[in-house]
């Protein structure tokens, strides 16, 4: 049986530290950004960012399904229906570990996908490279 047929339940594992390893491409996909773009991208997005799941060496943003098919940032990483996510409990915010760096909103997870890409091919940009069409 396909995992895009399976309950979507069954695609959640409980850890003994109260984190889920969670199915991706069920009812989000996410996008993998190394720690030191994610800094930057976090500034950019301000506060049109989602929710973003900080594990060293990277963070994480949730983004709608099926946007991971069409990602294509060099240096990040998309993740959709064959990967999976170690998603902590709400209420930890703070490492060591997987922690929320910007914990859900009333269960709200998702980073708009055109937003993020913008913010994320900016980041990855090195600092002092002047970029086509600025200021």
């Amino acid at each position: 049986m396909s995992r895009s047929r399976e309950n979507p339940q069954t695609l959640s594992t409980d850890t003994v530290c109260g984190h889920k390893i969670q199915a991706v491409g069920v009812t989000w996909d996410a996008v993998r950004v190394p720690h030191s773009a994610g800094q930057r991208v976090l500034t950019l997005l301000g506060s049109s960012s989602g929710a973003v799941v900080q594990d060293e060496p990277a963070l994480y943003w949730f983004v709608s399904t099926g946007s991971a098919a069409s990602w294509d940032v060099p240096g990040t990483r998309s993740l959709g229906l064959t990967h999976y996510l170690v998603v902590p409990p709400t209420h930890r915010v703070q490492g060591p570990g997987p922690h929320w760096r910007i914990p859900p909103e009333d269960g709200e997870l998702l980073t708009e996908v055109d937003a993020l890409r913008v913010a994320v091919q900016y980041a990855m940009v090195p600092l002092g490279t002047e970029i086509a069409g600025t200021p």
